[in-house]
């Protein structure tokens, strides 16, 4: 059973799985890849910062040189049309001018805000303090990935995020400077060739207090 292109929110997030076999046959193209991923850059982040950064997997050398470092997930990297390696770019601050540049071009923040604002984040994300930075990044990060799974089922595909790989070896792997990158997870996407497996919550009412 495969899933069908959709833009009904609610049958998008019940009906996520993990899967982990996918369709060898079908392969996402770089133009809807790049629109997957445009958005679910719409994704929130702190001071609208985006530090997220993605690595598509897609080539057979790219699987090849993937497969060693994620041992325990030789499906997914085998039968996916692509495996996205995401990360979190340490030097993301760096992006501050060019994002609000860009929402005072577009008439979307006043140039006086633009001017406070820049200098006091590039100040609360100094480069001495990496615990604040990295903690900022790991949950947009987290953001933009959930976002992207939903995403992709709305494209008609689904995922798999994957925690249990190398990841002090993927960024070099791939030529990238580990200390500047962080690795947040991988995500297989592909066409399932099967339902995945249901699973269970707990209930509401044993993990929310009211006050």
């Amino acid at each position: 059973m495969t899933t069908q292109t959709t833009t009904d929110f609610m049958e998008i997030v019940k009906g996520r799985r993990s899967i982990r076999n996918y369709d060898t046959n079908v392969k996402i193209s770089k133009e809807e890849m790049t629109q997957i991923l445009e958005e679910a850059t719409l994704a929130p982040s702190s001071v609208n910062m985006q530090p997220w950064r993605f690595l598509v997997i897609d080539s057979a050398e790219g699987k090849a040189t993937l497969a060693p470092l994620a041992k325990f997930n030789q499906v997914q990297v085998e039968t996916s049309s692509a495996v996205i390696a995401v990360f979190g770019d340490m030097n993301a601050v760096d992006s501050i001018d060019t994002i609000y540049d860009m929402a005072v071009e577009k008439g979307l923040m006043p140039q006086e805000v633009r001017d406070r604002q820049v200098p006091a984040i590039k100040g609360f994300y100094s480069p001495e303090d990496t615990e604040t930075l990295r903690d900022s990044i790991l949950i947009d990060s987290g953001l933009v990935s959930m976002q992207l799974m939903l995403v992709a089922r709305a494209h008609g595909y689904d995922t798999n995020p994957i925690g249990g790989y190398e990841k002090d070896q993927i960024a070099e792997a791939f030529g990238m400077d580990k200390d500047r990158y962080l690795p947040v997870m991988l995500l297989s996407i592909g066409k399932a060739v099967d339902a995945g497996y249901p699973s269970v919550r707990l209930p509401i009412n044993d993990i929310t207090d009211w006050k």
